[in-house]
């Protein structure tokens, strides 16, 4: 039985499609098995997927985050 504090794992979301909500830099720190202050340094530098703000929120599009990694996959395949 689950509680409502339990959150589910984002790279299960990903893996069974787009969830149907921005995701937190939590989440995207989860997804890439990172820890969240990496998450910042590539917003800062601009590496990594895409992010935006809501207000005072730094927030992130599903569709951005996948489209990201295939970007990554296809540079990661073409390089080698």
């Amino acid at each position: 039985m689950s509680t409502a504090r339990e959150q589910p794992d984002p790279r299960a979301m990903l893996r069974g499609g787009l969830p149907d909500r921005y995701l937190t830099p939590d989440d995207i720190a989860g997804i890439f098995e990172v820890p969240k202050e990496t998450v910042y340094q590539w917003r800062r530098k601009r590496v990594g997927p895409p992010g935006f703000r809501i207000g005072k929120h730094l927030r992130y599009d599903p569709a951005d985050v996948r489209a990201y990694v295939t970007q990554r996959k296809t540079a990661d395949r073409d390089a080698a």
